[in-house]
């Protein structure tokens, strides 16, 4: 049973990112190159024509990183154990999409190249470690509730 929520909470905190990159490509009207919602059935044609507006892949690696703390947020609700590592990797998968995007097309700046590993790690674990910091203050919640009610009332 933990094995499918585990893989449910992956997947649902991929969908999350890739939901909220798409969201932040379509930001710009002048990027629209495609007629679908997801822009990665025409991505080669998307990149070619974004190849020297630095400013898209500003927002690429923005949106990547808001995508992967929320990613990472979501994968932390719905697995069980090991919250953090599972968040972190809701990140790895993601830059591991991204490394396989720099090598199959070669329109990416330096820069974005240099700070995907400089956004998607650290952003996917401030996601788990978000989720765990508001697990923590609930059971300790819970924890002073129990406690406050099983003390003899005068």
């Amino acid at each position: 049973m933990n094995f499918c929520r585990n893989t449910l909470g992956v997947l649902a905190g991929l969908v999350v990112a890739a939901l909220i990159i798409t969201l932040g490509i379509k930001i710009d009207s002048s990027w629209i190159t495609y007629k679908q919602f997801a822009p990665f059935e025409h991505w080669e044609t998307l990149l070619r024509s974004v190849q020297h507006k630095n400013s898209f892949f500003v927002a690429l690696l923005f949106f990547g990183g808001l995508g992967v703390t929320f990613g990472g947020v979501v994968t932390a609700v719905i697995v069980k154990y090991a919250k953090v590592a599972y968040a972190i990797l809701i990140g790895f998968i993601m830059l591991f999409i991204a490394m396989l995007d720099i090598i199959i097309y070669p329109y990416h700046p330096v820069f974005y190249k240099i700070s995907i590993f400089l956004i998607f790690f650290p952003f996917s674990w401030i996601g788990g470690k978000i989720t765990e910091v508001i697990y923590e203050r609930r059971k300790k919640r819970e924890k002073q509730l129990l406690l406050k009610n099983k003390k003899p009332q005068v």
